[in-house]
């Protein structure tokens, strides 16, 4: 079961990232916000190595990332080993991405995603569960390739 989320997010992401922040916490969850703090101009690949850092070391169960488009913040999570960040736009992806892809990272779009779409997404997610089944050795295929 998460509990624990680390969410990060760059200038672009950083006022969705705010509001998802108080909903989390208003569903119980424990947050870890690794930044930013501020729509001061920064790099994705920062906060993206923030939150996959501590996705991969279990220091927390999952992982929000937030940026313009979604697509740079994953990009650069899933460079760290054992991270499988989705870059996910509605409810169905981001239940499909843990149902199917065992997805430990959402990734968002800000630019393209208003907020109530935002929450409706991190309930899906949230709310899904991997099927393992015939995605597993998919997924084991993944692993292997890192």
């Amino acid at each position: 079961m998460i509990k624990k989320i680390a969410i990060g997010s760059d200038h672009a992401g950083f006022i969705l990232k705010s509001e998802l922040l108080e909903y989390l916490r208003s569903k119980d969850f424990d947050v870890v916000d690794c930044g930013t703090y501020s729509t001061e101009s920064c790099d994705y690949p920062d906060y993206a190595a923030i939150v996959a850092e501590k996705v991969s070391k279990k220091q927390v169960d999952a992982g929000i990332l937030i940026c313009g488009t979604g697509i740079g913040v994953s990009i650069a999570a899933n460079k760290v080993k054992g991270i499988r960040a989705a870059n996910v736009w509605n409810s169905e992806t981001a239940a499909l991405a843990k149902q199917h892809n065992d997805a430990n990272i959402i990734c968002i779009g800000a630019r393209f995603i208003a907020p109530y779409y935002a929450k409706k997404i991190i309930d899906a997610y949230f709310s899904s569960e991997f099927e393992y089944g015939n995605h597993l050795h998919r997924v084991e295929k993944i692993s292997k390739m890192e």
